[in-house]
């Protein structure tokens, strides 16, 4: 009797596990699922590959793993380097949005690029995945406020003010934290001010990752409109300069702006940089080589991590650091400012759990363990990116 007693208090256990797996499955399927961050675009643009194949093991993201994953709406990142400059930064982001739409017409049944927020809920509705664009550098307006109103009327819906090079007009975290800005001022000078205001008229959020401490103080003042960081962690947890300080992010709650998550190990991770330093001198040899053929930073280190994979996953965290910076961010200013901006295919590192856009699904399923309500899962998984879209485009 006893032994009957004892199988049927595990069948039962095993039972409210499923039924609460089954529950949160729904959950992630109802739900309005935003990345505000993802440069696949970009890759397969340099690379010479194309997103609607099945690309499991070469990329984070392809067309059908993003329905897998259930993301409604993708922002694809528009980017180049800093070695994009004056006549080719412009025409090249160009380009990337030119494969996106050619992408979405061949695939009218699955995606379609959305412009208004109407637009978004009715292709969500239609199941298809709502395409976004946000251009990551704002060397790519070539300091004309037309390429801004060209980016806008191609579907650009938010502008990273700077990427890691500084433009003439706003530094970058990485300028100001090295002070190697070329420009005399750091911040936003009078050009730098016309930009914000012109993309709050535009409709055009502004977005302050990667941008340097002055930049984002500026900024902050200049807006009219919620801002968001599409993808930033928190500084407190893991002190690297793209990461957000404790000030900021309450200036960001104060604006009524969302900060969207970042799943690279190294702004989770405050150990992982060290390691992962460690980890680039074991293969010097390759990596000097990779140098002569003046390869970028980032380039170099996808390089190491593919053609070392083992020794690249011992590195990755797990997926609760992920949620460690989420809770940091809640406990500073609530549940109504943060998001997830995966910046997959951006990065060569991820927490375990995350191998691309399929694992979705495991992050609200980390939440409900964290015991958020799915009210609030709702606004992490999207629902606060919407309210922010919504408040610029008006």
């Amino acid at each position: 009797m006893q032994l009957k007693t004892i199988f049927l208090s595990i069948l039962l256990v095993a039972g409210i596990g499923l039924l609460k797996g089954q529950n949160t499955d729904k959950l992630h399927a109802k739900a309005i699922v935003v990345d505000t961050h993802n440069d696949v675009l970009s890759t397969v643009t340099m690379k010479g590959m194309n997103f609607e194949n099945d690309l499991k093991g070469k990329t984070h993201s392809d067309l059908s793993r993003f329905k897998q994953g259930g993301v409604d709406v993708q922002v694809f990142s528009i980017f180049c380097d800093e070695r994009f400059g004056k006549d080719t930064a412009f025409k090249y982001a160009n380009i990337e949005i030119d494969s996106l739409y050619a992408i979405a017409g061949r695939n009218p049944d699955k995606i379609r690029i959305v412009m208004t927020p109407e637009e978004l809920k009715e292709t969500i509705k239609q199941k298809k995945i709502a395409a976004m664009m946000g251009v990551e550098g704002g060397h790519m307006i070539e300091d004309k406020l037309d390429y801004l109103d060209s980016f806008y009327r191609r579907g650009v819906r938010y502008m990273t003010l700077t990427w890691n090079n500084s433009t003439s007009w706003a530094t970058s975290a990485k300028d100001e934290t090295q002070h190697t800005s070329p420009n005399p001022k750091i911040g936003l000078n009078e050009f730098g001010n016309e930009v914000v205001k012109r993309m709050n008229e535009l409709g055009i959020i502004v977005d302050v990752s990667h941008v340097g401490e002055q930049t984002f103080w500026d900024a902050l003042s200049v807006t009219t409109k919620p801002v968001i960081a599409s993808h930033s962690c928190a500084y407190a947890l893991c002190p690297v300069s793209r990461n957000l300080k404790d000030e900021q992010i309450k200036a960001i709650g104060k604006n009524g702006g969302v900060i969207h998550l970042n799943f690279y190990s190294g702004f989770l991770d405050s150990t992982f940089m060290r390691k992962n330093i460690a980890f680039l001198q074991s293969h010097q040899k390759e990596v000097a080589s990779l140098n002569e053929k003046k390869l970028a930073y980032y380039e170099i280190q996808e390089w190491v991590a593919k053609t070392y994979p083992q020794e690249a996953d011992a590195l990755r965290p797990p997926l609760s650091i992920l949620l460690d910076h989420l809770d940091y961010i809640v406990k500073l200013i609530g549940v109504d400012h943060v998001g997830l901006g995966s910046d997959f295919d951006g990065i060569d590192s991820a927490p375990k759990e995350l191998n691309g856009v399929e694992d979705f699904p495991k992050i609200t399923k980390a939440l409900r363990k964290r015991g958020y309500n799915k009210k609030q899962i709702r606004k992490i998984l999207g629902g606060n990116f919407l309210r922010v879209y919504e408040q610029n485009a008006r």
